[in-house]
């Protein structure tokens, strides 16, 4: 039985800019871009009281909190104190898997510190984070990735949840489905369609049924709502994408998505596939449109084709023609087999 524990820290950004300035503690302030097509990359907890969240345009966030103070990123700051905060880590296992600069899962399973007790030792990183960094973290406790990821969650900020094995029905039960990764809004509306809004309201279907309503996420449901999740921590996470995108300064029209644009963002695309060197097996793309609903589509293919791109993104916009587009994307999807030549594009001059 694995002893897992889930580091989140507390609206870090906003949270390390508070440190920097003392004086920004007492008022609501969001980090991000401040200006009229702005998004925002965190809050603190008073602006949050306002509505004010992540991903949120800075327009929004301001007509939301008037006295909103928005910050521009720091991120070599941020980056610096996440590798202290994983300096940290290292004191109580070797197992350790970043998701962000800002959480992680733990493996503590096989950690001796305090007679072996994972609440313990999740406790003791808590304090050790805030003594060298003047920063808070909450923390899950429990034996996967999934129950601890969501206990994290549970007393914010500055606390901790534990799921000891006995617990881990009921504690999954009273979640809503929401809470359950990769369950999304798309997602959400699906399940409600079958009078699912409860981790205990997916109880009566079977495996083959939410196979078939759902595909591969019906088996993961089945799995999750069970407290099943047998995924090791692993501290090498290998790419399974790259992808470029760009934000316009103005949104544009459809018309104006033209192999001009697309050529600049294949450029970019290149300069990363180059330092990943995999072989390529799906090729994506994205649309942000001005009311910040995003669509996405795939298909099978080996290279990038800015013709085929071309084609989906048009396709993609075709589904929402009064919406103009705010952000092009870009990417591919890697497949198994080792690349025995790098053929990236399909235009010989490599665009």
């Amino acid at each position: 039985m694995r002893k897992i524990i889930h580091i989140d820290m507390d609206c870090y950004y906003a949270a390390v800019e508070m440190r920097e300035n003392p004086a920004l503690k007492d008022v609501p302030i969001a980090v991000g871009g401040d200006t009229e097509r702005g998004v925002l990359c965190t809050s603190n907890y008073i602006a949050r009281q306002y509505g004010v969240r992540a991903a949120m345009s800075s327009r929004k966030a301001k007509l939301l909190c008037p006295e909103l103070q928005i910050i521009p990123m720091q991120m070599a700051l941020y980056k610096s104190i996440s590798n202290q905060i994983r300096d940290i880590f290292r004191q109580y296992t070797d197992l350790i898997e970043p998701l962000s600069l800002d959480e992680a899962y733990l493996d503590v399973t096989n950690c001796t510190l305090f007679g072996g007790s994972a609440t313990l030792i999740a406790q003791d990183i808590l304090n050790k984070i805030y003594l060298e960094t003047g920063l808070t973290a909450s923390a899950g406790v429990s034996v996967n990735k999934f129950i601890a990821k969501v206990a994290s969650d549970f007393n914010k900020p500055n606390g901790m949840c534990v799921v000891p094995p006995n617990k881990i029905i009921e504690f999954v039960q009273q979640l809503p489905v929401k809470a359950i990764p990769g369950v999304g809004k798309v997602m959400q509306k699906k399940l409600n369609q079958y009078g699912i809004q409860f981790c205990a309201d997916l109880e009566r279907f079977s495996i083959k049924e939410l196979e078939q309503k759902f595909g591969k996420m019906g088996i993961s449901l089945f799995n999750r709502i069970r407290g099943v999740d047998d995924r090791p921590v692993c501290n090498h996470r290998e790419s399974k994408t790259t992808s470029v995108e760009t934000t316009f300064d103005q949104d544009i029209k459809v018309e104006q998505i033209n192999t001009e644009l697309l050529n600049k963002l294949t450029q970019r695309l290149y300069q990363r596939l180059e330092k990943e060197n995999k072989p390529i097996a799906k090729l994506q793309v994205k649309l942000k449109f001005d009311d910040f609903i995003s669509k996405t589509k795939e298909t099978q293919h080996t290279c990038v084709n800015i013709d085929l791109c071309h084609e989906m993104l048009i396709e993609i916009a075709k589904q929402r023609p009064v919406n103009k587009i705010r952000l092009i994307g870009i990417g591919v999807g890697y497949g198994k087999e080792p690349i025995q030549q790098l053929q990236l594009f399909a235009q010989p001059n490599g665009l």
